[in-house]
């Protein structure tokens, strides 16, 4: 008989902590969730929104036998474990867990572990704890907030303009995609030039600035601006000041979610998904000779907290491997995120010992990677500012005045860590001596135009996500991906571009839902979870309160936002002669036939053809231009036609170039 019982969320997890224990122990693992909220009740939100938004859940489906399973080996145990992941879903989980299994009939606890070490856990076994329900009652009134919008809003829009889904997070990370292209579209570049004195010293290529004209700051806006100057510049170039002062490098934050991701998409090239699968293997473990071996701690996570085991174990690793005045110890950190939760640790290794390098044979090259940034931003963060210095020299000709910089390391200190993945800045200057007359320098003028801020890449949507107090540590891979996957935003050079149906998405998001759907409401309703989770507000009134706000917005859009789809055409079906109808599926637009389901037809709808504008505005609409087109179906294929530019929206046509001769 089994005396006690350990319940995890992930079987790998559990093949680790299984070596750990004694024979005593049965680990097994509930794979994640066991109940979801069902799809009965109002919207099939699986809410009573009539009882205090009561929520309704069922098993999942495909964890029946799961529960079966559990269950028997509950009923044989002495005492139960749940030891779920830990944060808020990993407390909902266990919640579901206590509940399903009735263990109030049990003896159980409610175990936590940051990291998947022996002492760690059995530290856990020796210090459980009830569930706590302020954290479950937080993850339950996200799941129920979200539950709502994405029900209610995503059969909306696929109802009206074909668009797939919608949500809380996903379409507000929507919107920043699409308000940074209007930004890029609105942009008007502006020319610019630069002057460079291009010289050589002691074999060194070196290129100063032209920065001002006695003291006044220089402004070149054309080749003319730049001609002028260099006409009144003579032959000797003066090195007028050298000056030197050292600067201090502070090291980098350990990791935590965002930054993680930040940092392998820059210096490793892995998406947020993949970033974050690699860290979940190395969590749960790796085996190793014969023991199965947790290397970091928990990757969800928004505190940059080290614990004193660790930073004491740090400090005799630095202190042994590069002397004492490497040491800094854990110091003060600027960080962008808002809402920071403390519960849990930055991301670390979570043995020292477990050094990169010894553990490269028994990981595969991408975990190598990530593991070996982990480990090294980690230690990194306790060791010594490095020192630069930092050189300005000013080069002057007829009162104008050039500028040139470089640094050099005078004390390596942190970078000693993290040479590889640090940008090296450093310029070391050859010797430059003031008074010196600079010989055979050449001027040279560069033309240059103002660029559009950037598109987002993956890095830079988590970094403004998370500075804007958008979404959670575990949320942002999933935002990413759902983006991609329902064709609201393409990758185009490493950065996101919103496909049309992204922009009409978000137009009428923005049209019908900006009361909610934006980026303060989301991050003051990120703020409320953290005040549920804390206790300091009760879950069911937060979700009162979004629904007194969100119910009147939907019915007034369900009830004015205009319906695109099916769109009727002018061509028949090959089949019965039906009109054929566009319709929006998984894969785009297609043609269907008007007579389903009694006629089957479908077809692809063919690319537009180039559109040649004859440059009259509809009269219609007034707003698009009649365009020349080419009938592509029925018995006027191949026939020549004239249409509005903005079909479907204005279905103007005209069969002739006479009939539209007299609306210019």
């Amino acid at each position: 008989m089994t005396k006690y019982l350990v319940i995890v969320e992930s079987p790998a997890k559990s093949k680790t902590i299984e070596k750990y224990l004694g024979d005593e122990y049965t680990v097994t693992s509930s794979k994640g969730h066991i109940r979801d909220l069902t799809t009965r009740g109002y919207g099939g939100f699986g809410v009573d929104i009539d009882n205090g938004f009561e929520p309704m859940y069922k098993i999942m489906k495909d964890k029946k036998e799961t529960v079966k399973e559990l269950k028997a080996l509950v009923k044989k145990a002495d005492k139960v474990y749940l030891a779920t992941d830990p944060d808020r879903e990993g407390e909902a989980i266990s919640w579901h867990l206590y509940e399903t299994l009735n263990l109030v009939k049990k003896d159980y606890e409610r175990i936590v572990f940051h990291e998947i070490t022996k002492n760690a856990v059995l530290n856990a076994i020796d210090n459980g704890r009830s569930i706590d329900m302020d954290l479950v009652h937080s993850q339950e009134a996200r799941r129920i907030i979200d539950r709502i919008i994405g029900f209610s809003l995503s059969k909306l829009l696929q109802k009206k303009i074909g668009s797939k889904s919608a949500g809380r997070v996903q379409s507000v990370a929507l919107k920043l995609i699409v308000d940074r292209e209007k930004e890029i579209d609105a942009f008007n570049s502006k020319e610019y030039w630069e002057m460079y004195l291009n010289f050589v010293k002691k074999n060194k290529k070196l290129k100063a600035l032209l920065l001002k004209e006695n003291d006044e700051n220089v402004k070149l806006e054309s080749k003319a601006d730049c001609e002028k100057i260099e006409k009144q510049l003579n032959g000797d170039y003066v090195i007028k000041s050298v000056e030197f002062k050292n600067k201090n490098k502070q090291a980098k934050a350990p990791f935590i979610t965002s930054t993680l991701q930040q940092e392998a998409s820059n210096k490793l090239n892995f998406q947020a998904r993949k970033t974050m699968q690699i860290a979940q293997t190395l969590y749960e473990g790796i085996d190793i000779e014969n023991e199965r071996v947790g290397l970091i701690t928990y990757m969800r996570t928004d505190s940059i907290r080290l614990s004193d085991e660790f930073i004491k174990a740090a400090k005799d690793y630095i202190v042994k491997n590069y002397g004492s005045k490497y040491y800094k110890g854990y110091q003060k950190f600027k960080t962008n995120t808002k809402n920071v939760q403390d519960a849990h640790e930055a991301i670390r290794p979570s043995n020292l010992d477990n050094t990169p390098e010894s553990l490269k044979s028994y990981l595969s090259a991408d975990e190598f990677k990530l593991y070996e940034m982990i480990y090294d931003r980690a230690v990194s963060s306790l060791m010594s500012d490095a020192i630069v210095e930092a050189e300005d020299v000013i080069i002057e000709n007829n009162g104008f005045k050039f500028g040139l910089a470089g640094e050099k390391t005078i004390f390596d200190g942190y970078l000693k860590q993290v040479s590889k993945y640090e940008d090296d800045d450093t310029k070391a200057l050859p010797e430059l001596t003031e008074g010196d007359i600079i010989k055979n320098a050449k001027v040279e003028s560069i033309q240059k135009f103002t660029n559009p801020p950037l598109r987002y890449s993956e890095a830079r949507l988590i970094k403004r996500m998370e500075e804007l107090g958008i979404g959670r540590p575990s949320t942002y891979a999933v935002t990413i991906d759902t983006l991609k996957t329902r064709g609201y935003a393409k990758i185009e050079k490493k950065t996101f571009v919103p496909t049309n149906q992204g922009k009409l998405t978000m137009a009428k998001l923005e049209e019908y839902f900006s009361s909610v759907i934006n980026v303060k409401y989301t991050a003051e309703m990120e703020h409320a979870l953290d005040e549920i989770s804390e206790g300091n507000i009760k879950w069911a009134s937060e979700v009162e309160k979004f629904y007194k706000d969100y119910k009147p917005v939907f019915d007034k859009a369900e009830a004015s936002m205009e319906r695109m789809y099916p769109i009727e055409t002018d061509e028949l079906c090959p089949e019965c002669g039906s009109k054929l109808l566009i319709r929006n599926g998984r894969f785009g637009e297609f043609l269907a036939c008007s007579g389903f389901p009694k006629c089957h037809y479908t077809a692809k709808k063919e690319a537009p053809e180039p559109v040649i504008s004859t440059g009259i505005k509809c009269p219609n609409c007034e707003t698009g231009y009649i365009v020349e087109r080419i009938s592509k179906r029925g018995r006027s294929k191949g026939q020549k036609f004239y249409a509005c530019g903005n079909y479907p929206a204005c279905k103007t046509t005209y069969t002739s170039l006479d009939e539209i001769k007299g609306l210019k």
